[in-house]
């Protein structure tokens, strides 16, 4: 049972109070998502329109964490590759 997660795809439509956010999912649904602790440690900046990937519990459906922000494609429509610090 504890390993059981849900891991969809959304955009982040709202920035909240204490790293809270209301994601809209692919399917229309609006949850409200934190963000999980390895995004906190690096300092991972989250703002509207970004689209990330969620793990939710089957068991509550209104409620995710954000995992990953997936970084937007350029204009030539490449990804674009990490810029090491």
């Amino acid at each position: 049972m504890a390993g059981e997660v849900v891991e969809v795809e959304g955009v982040v439509k709202s920035v909240l109070k204490g790293t809270l956010f209301r994601v809209e999912l692919i399917n229309g649904h609006t949850v409200l998502a934190h963000i999980s602790g390895k995004m906190r440690k690096n300092y991972i900046r989250l703002n509207i329109g970004n689209k990330v990937k969620m793990e939710m519990s089957p068991y509550d459906l209104s409620k995710g964490r954000i995992t990953y922000r997936i970084p937007p494609p350029s204009a030539d429509g490449q990804p674009v590759a990490p810029v090491p610090l």
